[in-house]
């Protein structure tokens, strides 16, 4: 589980309320350059999220695979995430 769950907690609430926004900014007609900036902040920040929990994954999940002499299976999975996130 996620060391710091509160803090990626909150800030997915706070991401929620950016989508809704831009949503609403979408609906409303709102200056496309406008729209854009407001999504890439909730890309920015979900970003952020995702570095959280790939820092408490490799400092506990990774490590403990390690140590147990299942390094490639957890290098394996780091290879497919990193591979996902660059498509």
């Amino acid at each position: 589980m996620i060391k710091n769950q509160d803090s990626v907690q909150h800030r997915l609430k706070i991401i929620e309320g950016h989508i809704k926004k831009v949503r609403k900014m979408v609906e409303g007609r709102q200056y496309c350059i406008d729209i854009l900036n407001q999504s890439l902040a909730v890309q920015r920040a979900l970003k952020e999220v995702d570095a959280i929990i790939l820092e408490k994954h490799l400092k506990s999940c990774v490590t403990d695979a390690i140590k147990r002499n299942k390094s490639s299976t957890a290098f394996k999975e780091l290879l497919t995430v990193f591979k996902r996130a660059n498509n």
